[in-house]
């Protein structure tokens, strides 16, 4: 984890260095992904050059909202909540009246998605610095994610790990000073972007999918391998049909650093 965790450092310093950016701004979620992005980024370049921003909804919980503000203090980020709801609310009803119905489903949670990614790129337009995409490899892969969204930005530091190592490199950058609240650690990820949402009502559990991803893409396995090796013939098809329909986003995201 240590070697992992220097080179991402090492990767992102100089990385803005290259690009003329003194800062970075990123979505700061309550969630791991964008917790141990912040904490990386301070690592990196100071926790005041980490603009960190809280754009909550009605679906973003209390837990969510108290994990965002401990990992701003802990890492020093410059912290800032805003309240997107009255903006959903208006382009909720422009959009009614474009599609002559409610938006609904996907339609209206990827639209939170990308008026985050908006207010971002809208922040680095107006002050500077790099906006960086929070996703990681297992989401990249299987399309957990939203095009426009979440995967805005000019960099994916994490984009090239897997969530069960995430998880790992979290505990172990804790272990040498506390720099994420336990709480962000043990929950179970979600997006928040609709009532009760969790990811794993969508996805297999992460051990098991982080599994099948190295084999089925890392290693080139065939799905009789991956069988074989003791995993369900419907988990590994499902996961398959997964990486095979998000190729196309997967060409649109932004580059992650080399581990």
């Amino acid at each position: 984890m240590k070697k992992i965790w220097s080179n991402l450092q090492r990767g992102l310093k100089n990385y803005c260095a290259e690009n003329g950016f003194d800062r970075v701004i990123l979505g700061l979620s309550g969630g791991l992904d964008s917790a141990i992005t912040a904490v990386l980024a301070a690592d990196a370049l100071g926790g005041e050059k980490v603009k960190a921003v809280m754009m909550k909804t009605r679906y973003t919980s209390d837990l969510s909202l108290k994990i965002a503000r401990e990992t701003a203090v802990l890492n020093k980020l410059d912290y800032q909540e805003l309240d997107i709801e009255p903006l959903i609310e208006c382009e909720s009803a422009f959009l009614k009246q474009f599609f002559d119905e409610e938006a609904r489903g996907v339609t209206a949670e990827n639209l939170q998605a990308r008026l985050r990614g908006q207010l971002l790129m809208a922040y680095s337009n107006q002050y500077g610095g790099l906006v960086l995409a929070c996703g990681n490899k297992s989401e990249a892969l299987t399309g957990y994610c939203t095009l426009y969204g979440d995967t805005c930005g000019g960099l994916a530091p994490i984009g090239n790990l897997y969530k069960t190592t995430i998880f790992e490199l979290a505990k172990w950058r804790n272990s040498l000073n506390q720099a994420l609240p336990e709480e962000v650690i043990t929950r179970a990820p979600s997006a928040e972007l609709a009532e009760g949402q969790k990811d794993e009502n969508t996805l297999p559990p992460y051990p098991v999918l982080d599994a099948v991803l190295q084999m089925l893409v890392d290693e080139g396995k065939t799905a009789d391998e991956i069988c074989a090796a003791g995993f369900a013939a419907e988990t590994v098809k499902r996961v398959r049909k997964l990486v095979e329909r998000s190729a196309f986003k997967r060409k649109q995201m932004a580059e992650a650093l080399p581990l």
